[in-house]
């Protein structure tokens, strides 16, 4: 049988003896062709370069090209895209679109973009703002060297405006009436994912955008899923949405406080969504109430913190604890930077980052380094 192991081979016969393929004549014939090019090459090269030639000075001179020097050497252009950026992005129109503005504001236009502007996931907003605003952008799709396809997919799927069939539907329908999508093979596209679930909330998103960029704040989302939709070559983690009134330059809503002065060790201010580690620290809360603050949060209702309250809280306790969600990242780790001062940030490391897992080990993740610990250590 063919391919056996079992098979032996059978001697050929002088009939079926065939000349080899390469013979020496032919490997020396191959060097000789070799050496030739690389000597012709060189050859041109040299007596391409001007005579009064000079070598771009690489403190004063433009790098924003190439260039080659008298030895032939190239002369590479500052890291991204030299001191002159130039770079042009296309901002899709939700009126160009059929169904991209159901993307934005729900089967029947009934969501305003400011509601989608609140909360951990208006990323998806301030960026598309930004862009429209943006030096960069062009209304040409033909000069465009990125193109940016808005859609606030994950607020209008919390406020009812689209169910994930719809999304998933509206989003194949939208990426058929996109010309130039098909072109680049999305390469050049690129969509904002703003929540945990990242671009699975488009559920075909491997099939028709695995090559575009994805801006999203979770870079391992695999989770409940087969296959994480983040790829370290394209896509780009981003910083979920911290309320304005807390990044503004200047007053801020809320002023941190002095270490000295913050009435908890430790506070993890957020709803349980019966993950066991959230459980357990509302639990430990209840036994030592003088050293953890974890009140057990609601989405809305009286068990909700106002804005300003949430912050007061945050600011009132050493350490910020994130304990794992529905998946890793959690907003809470960046608000955590703009409730403490800048030189307590540094010296103190104030803001940890800590995963509380379903045993009893907090695992804390802090300027790089992991140190295993149990909560009854932190606690007291």
């Amino acid at each position: 049988m063919l391919g056996s192991v079992n098979s032996k081979a059978r001697p050929y016969s002088a009939q079926h003896h065939q000349q080899p393929l390469c013979t020496h004549k032919h490997q020396i014939g191959a060097l000789l062709l070799v050496a030739t090019t690389v000597f012709f090459t060189k050859l041109l090269d040299r007596s391409s370069l001007p005579c009064s030639f000079t070598p771009a000075d690489p403190v004063t001179a433009s790098r924003s090209s190439v260039h080659v020097t008298n030895g032939g050497d190239l002369l590479w252009p500052h890291r991204g895209y030299g001191p002159v950026v130039d770079l042009k992005i296309y901002v899709y129109d939700e009126r160009e679109i059929d169904g991209l503005k159901a993307l934005m504001s729900g089967r029947d236009g009934a969501i305003d973009s400011t509601s989608c502007l609140k909360g951990q996931w208006g990323t998806q907003v301030k960026i598309h703002r930004l862009l429209q605003e943006s030096r960069f952008r062009t209304r040409k799709k033909e000069e465009a060297d990125l193109f940016f396809v808005p859609a606030y997919a994950k607020c209008v799927r919390m406020m009812g405006g689209l169910n994930d069939i719809e999304i998933n539907q509206t989003y194949v329908k939208v990426l058929s009436q996109m010309p130039y999508f098909r072109r680049s093979g999305g390469r050049d596209h690129i969509f904002v994912f703003p929540s945990g679930a990242g671009a699975h909330l488009f559920r075909s998103w491997a099939k028709f955008i695995n090559r575009s960029i994805i801006l999203t704040p979770e870079g391992d989302r695999t989770d409940k899923k087969d296959t994480s939709a983040f790829n370290t070559w394209k896509d780009i983690i981003i910083p979920g949405n911290v309320d304005d009134g807390m990044t503004t330059n200047g007053a801020t809503l809320v002023r941190p406080l002095p270490l000295s002065k913050r009435k908890y060790l430790a506070n993890y201010l957020g709803r349980a969504q019966g993950k066991a580690g959230r459980l357990k620290l509302i639990e430990l809360s209840k036994k030592f109430p003088d050293k953890l603050e974890s009140p057990e949060l609601k989405f809305s209702g009286p068990d909700k913190l106002g804005k300003i309250d949430y912050f007061e809280h945050l600011r009132n306790a050493k350490f910020c604890l994130a304990p794992r969600g529905e998946s890793s990242w959690t907003l809470r780790f960046y608000e955590s930077f703009f409730v403490v001062s800048l030189s307590l940030s540094l010296s103190l490391c104030t803001c940890v980052y800590i995963y509380i897992y379903y045993t009893s080990t907090v695992e804390i993740i802090f300027s790089g380094s992991a140190t295993g610990v149990r909560p009854s250590d932190i606690i007291g």
